[in-house]
């Protein structure tokens, strides 16, 4: 009897956990994603498989963690060094599990990334920043986060490739940040996608703090409808129905020429949008991009992520310093769009309202909601959405593009 109890104990993960206590820290930062994506709803289409990959990938025995291979691609199988790349899918999924079998398929290949995009642009509207132009300059401003905190991080003994990675936080975009580490320090995957995540889902929190740090009353109040035409006109509606659909591939061609690294990302986003806005003749490719395919991509993206944050990639120093550069990175965004805007109000006779630069991130639309928000707590009638879009939309090229340019130096 005494036998079968030992072996039944020896069955669990008890053990395991006894022996090493950080599963246990683990499994609370799971449980505390889990809380803010089900009851705080703060992203949980992203942040619910993100917190249950962590989950998975912490209980001894399960072999769900995903095990991150060497800068020369070898990871340990069965006390021998063998490299992930000349292994068959078969092997990768017998030898190291089913959740590498899908990290290595989908996010080390840097496939995922693209395809999220591509669902992104279909679910976006570029008529708000097409229909503010002289706005989207703020969402350009906010990527200077990205490049304070690259230096900043250098200086502080992070390699280029990891301070880019770190870097690229600030630019408020999961799929993006994911796709630079993949490129530059894809040994850092696990805590830059989660950072990222994490802030992009607390936005409702951070925009409203940077915002009350840096702006008075009387800027969070300045009207734009009282300054703009109520109504556009017929001939206005019809040229910006043809401007949408140019928009995409002029600047996929663009980009194409100037950061040919970037089309990867900008490239899919241009299409998703492209063929949302043809119309009835793509219907079918727009239906596929922005819900069967863009749903499945976020599931295996997000349990991904999530498996690479065992207790050993996670529990570290390096950990805790991308932790405090990621927010650092967030809120030097959301600040530099911010005085972007108080600098340009100082030689503007129209003066813009500042959460209009608050938004110049790739979180998109949550970041045009939570600052029109505090614009109408100010003023119930002061409605910055439309024009908050267009910083929030620039944003995301932005990002893509400021990405596109960090890998081409840094790779």
């Amino acid at each position: 009897m005494e036998d079968i109890l030992v072996k039944l104990y020896e069955m669990t993960a008890f053990s395991n956990i006894i022996a090493e206590p950080s599963f246990i820290v683990m499994y609370l930062i799971a449980f505390g994603l889990l809380y803010l994506g089900i009851k705080k709803h703060y992203e949980p289409l992203l942040l619910v498989p993100i917190a249950f990959g962590v989950l998975l990938a912490n209980f001894p025995g399960g072999e769900m963690g995903v095990i991150q291979a060497d800068s020369n691609g070898l990871v340990e199988v069965n006390g021998v060094m063998k490299n992930i790349w000349e292994m068959s899918l078969p092997e990768i999924a017998h030898d190291l599990g089913i959740m590498n079998f899908l990290y290595y398929m989908l996010i080390k290949t840097g496939f995922l990334p693209p395809i999220i995009f591509m669902g992104v642009g279909a679910l976006t509207d570029f008529g708000p920043m097409l229909r503010n132009l002289r706005l989207s300059i703020f969402g350009a401003a906010a990527q200077m986060g990205i490049f304070t905190v690259l230096l900043v991080a250098i200086a502080m003994g992070f390699t280029p490739q990891e301070a880019a990675s770190l870097g690229i936080i600030g630019g408020a975009d999961g799929p993006t940040a994911i796709f630079t580490t993949i490129k530059l320090a894809p040994h850092l995957l696990g805590p830059i996608a989660i950072a990222a995540y994490s802030y992009m889902a607390l936005v409702p929190v951070i925009i409203p703090l940077v915002v009350k740090l840096t702006c008075s009353k009387k800027e969070l109040m300045i009207n734009m409808k009282e300054q703009e035409k109520l109504y556009p006109s017929k001939t206005e509606i019809k040229n910006l129905r043809v401007l949408k659909i140019l928009f995409p591939i002029a600047v996929t061609t663009v980009v194409a020429i100037f950061v040919p690294t970037a089309v990867s990302l900008v490239g899919m986003l241009m299409f998703g949008n492209l063929i949302k806005e043809i119309g009835s003749d793509t219907s079918r490719l727009f239906d596929a991009a922005s819900n069967s395919i863009m749903n499945a991509a976020t599931i295996f993206l997000g349990l991904c992520v999530g498996a690479t944050m065992t207790s050993e990639a996670f529990l570290n120093w390096t950990t805790i310093g991308i932790v405090i550069g990621g927010f650092l990175a967030f809120a030097l965004s959301i600040t530099s769009g911010i005085f972007m805007v108080k600098l340009f109000n100082l030689f503007s006779k129209k003066k813009i309202n500042p959460l209009i630069g608050a938004t110049g991130l790739s979180a998109v639309p949550m970041a045009s909601r939570v600052a029109n928000d505090i614009a109408t707590k100010y003023d119930p009638k002061n409605h910055v959405l439309n024009y908050c879009m267009s910083s929030n939309i620039s944003g995301v090229i932005g990002s893509a593009v400021a990405a596109g340019v960090l890998i081409s130096f840094l790779q």
